[in-house]
């Protein structure tokens, strides 16, 4: 986030207003027309051959039928970007030419918005310069590096790779020409400051630029080319205001739109494995950048696979199968069972990167290697077994005690009992309940999975005429009236209904709805969670299904009879259960509350002749 403390509110309205969904999703996909000034196309957040994505310009908004996706255009380019809000909100903000306000006062961003300008500009002209350093003839060794693992030049200029000059102050000399600072070099990791003033970090070695998510170079990954160089193996710009190595992952800007497609994210090890898996056609390959895989990436990747589609997203690890990136593996998602669950392992038998192996036995391979992946429990279990003698107990018993620590890492029980039966049956003991016992004394206090609530019927016809009415109450607010505005909230059957129909009583009601853009907004923002949010979403934008009766009459008319048919269904309940509550009374010793409740029958039965 560049500012220094919350948007104001006012500006973000401003964004939104200013920001037209249809021009921005329109970027991303092909929008046709779809009726009733909607607009609809193919999902860009799932797989789909029928258009089930819906904008809706005039309440600035979109939903998908598909895969449930919606929101308003900062929404959008959360999703589509893999963005906070601030920084969609910025993002927008800069393409329509509005200086944002920040909560401190005035009209600047906070101090290290400079800042960052800056040091991504330096980052840019640096990843230019070394691209183009690598046609001189000093980086005949690199391009020479790159031919032997079956890179082309076209494939160095997709990926952006260069070749630093083993020099003490090229890219110093550079960047001070294009009107850089020595600090702004240091602070950015470009430079190191050396007894004479700063000197190039990289020297003499291939780079390979590293961009966040948008695309913004923020750092270099560097490989020596010499023995004579005596620093590391790879060289990777350290921890600075734009560069945070827990969160990078390496090609991330170039697989993002084949990760959100596939739903699938492959894990390799190094650039040239990035590389040469997009080349195989596997466009979903990242890469950590000189760290172990940790929570900070799993988050990352989490956004990408889990918030639009929970637990059907793939994360495939092509680690060589050693301990540490096993260990880094489960340590990652051991507070996250789902995802664990949809994370698989990829090993090539003789040990080879994907780098390598498309080498050796070509595209195909690669393709190969990531299709036969292993799910990361099977793997990181039948490796631990693999180390014990199964032919005698004392080895089974040895085995069973070193992978019940794994199985009781899995929260959820009937999963954890799941892998439990297949433990007992690769060690072969025959006896489930032992390898249950063993793995529960492993296990730490698991709560219980909660049931899940039952779904309405939605061609019930309450639900249905709930649903309707809800629609009319957000798309075309000014059509009801006040008498909406009186209706209860438990005369709403289905609890999500309810629900909604609080939001909007808490926005003012339709009598206070407004603009349509600004009335969709205020109740996205008091919805109390994302499952209400969504349903709003929804509905803000769902077509009305047309009532036989009503088919060439006003939304006027079609709004007020789903209101009267609303208003009568619920004196229909009101009069069942006075009825029920007359049929448990005396008429005889409880006279009196009969009476009176009898009374209170006569008046609903004449309210509901009167409506028909």
């Amino acid at each position: 986030m560049a500012g220094g403390g919350r948007i104001r509110q006012e500006d973000i309205a401003v964004v939104r207003e200013r920001s037209q969904i249809d021009q921005v999703i329109g970027e991303h996909l092909q929008l046709i027309g779809a009726g009733g000034g909607n607009l609809k196309g193919l999902c860009p957040f799932h797989d789909e051959k029928s258009p089930s994505f819906n904008v809706t310009p005039s309440r600035g908004l979109y939903f998908c039928h598909g895969c449930g996706v919606g929101g308003d255009v900062i929404k959008f380019v959360q999703e589509i970007d893999h963005l906070s809000f601030a920084e969609a909100v910025e993002r927008l903000a800069g393409k329509a030419g509005i200086q944002l306000r920040y909560e401190e006062g005035g009209y600047v961003q906070r101090k290290d918005s400079g800042q960052r300008a800056r040091l991504l500009a330096a980052h840019k002209e640096a990843a230019e310069f070394y691209q183009r350093q690598l046609t001189s003839p000093e980086a005949a060794i690199g391009r020479r590096f790159l031919m032997d693992r079956g890179f082309q030049a076209a494939d160095a200029a997709h990926f952006g790779v260069g070749y630093a000059p083993n020099e003490w102050e090229a890219l110093v000399r550079h960047l001070r020409a294009h009107g850089f600072t020595d600090q702004e070099m240091i602070t950015g990791g470009l430079a190191v400051q050396g007894q004479r003033g700063p000197r190039d970090r990289f020297r003499g070695r291939l780079v390979w630029p590293i961009r966040d998510v948008s695309g913004d170079v923020i750092g270099f990954g560097a490989r020596k080319l010499i023995e004579a160089d005596n620093g590391p193996k790879y060289l990777n710009t350290n921890e600075t205001p734009i560069y945070h190595k827990s969160s990078i992952l390496y090609g991330l800007d170039l697989a993002k739109n084949a990760i959100g497609k596939a739903n699938k994210a492959v894990i390799v090890e190094g650039y040239t494995d990035v590389m040469a898996c997009h080349l195989a056609g596997e466009t979903t390959a990242i890469a950590t950048c000189g760290t172990a895989f940790g929570e900070d990436h799993i988050r990352v990747l989490r956004r990408m696979l889990l918030d639009r589609d929970e637990g059907r997203g793939e994360v495939i690890f092509t680690f060589d199968g050693d301990s540490a990136g096993q260990r880094a593996a489960l340590r990652a998602f051991e507070n996250d069972d789902k995802f664990s669950s949809q994370t698989f392992v990829a090993v090539q038998p003789d040990g080879l990167d994907p780098c390598d192996l498309r080498i050796k036995e070509g595209d195909a391979a690669v393709r190969d290697l990531v299709a036969s992946r292993v799910a990361l429990y099977e793997f990181a279990i039948r490796n631990a077994i693999a180390n014990y003698d199964l032919d005698n107990p004392d080895g089974q018993m040895k085995a069973l005690d070193a992978v019940a620590p794994i199985v009781a890492g899995i929260r959820d029980a009937g999963r954890r009992k799941v892998w439990a039966g297949r433990v007992d049956r690769w060690i072969g003991l025959m006896d489930e309940q032992l390898v249950l016992g063993r793995v529960a004394q492993h296990v730490k206090g698991t709560a219980p999975k909660p049931r899940e609530k039952p779904k309405a019927d939605p061609n019930d016809p309450t639900v249905e005429l709930e649903r309707e009415l809800l629609k009319m109450a957000l798309q075309r607010p000014a059509t009801l009236g006040p008498a909406y505005d009186i209706l209860p909230s438990d005369a709403f059957s289905v609890p999500e209904h309810r629900s909604v129909h609080e939001v909007v009583l808490a926005a003012g009601g339709v009598a206070a709805s407004g603009g349509l853009m600004e009335w969709a907004t205020r109740l996205r923002e008091l919805a109390p969670g994302d499952e209400v949010r969504t349903l709003v979403t929804r509905l803000s934008v769902e077509p009305p299904k047309t009532d036989p009766k009503f088919d060439s009459v006003s939304d006027d008319t079609y709004s007020r009879a789903l209101l009267a048919r609303f208003m009568e269904l619920q004196l229909t309940r009101e009069i069942a259960g006075l009825k029920s509550k007359l049929g448990r009374l005396n008429p005889v010793s409880e006279a009196e509350e009969y009476n009176r409740l009898f009374g209170d029958l006569v008046a609903l039965e004449q309210r509901r002749r009167a409506m028909r």
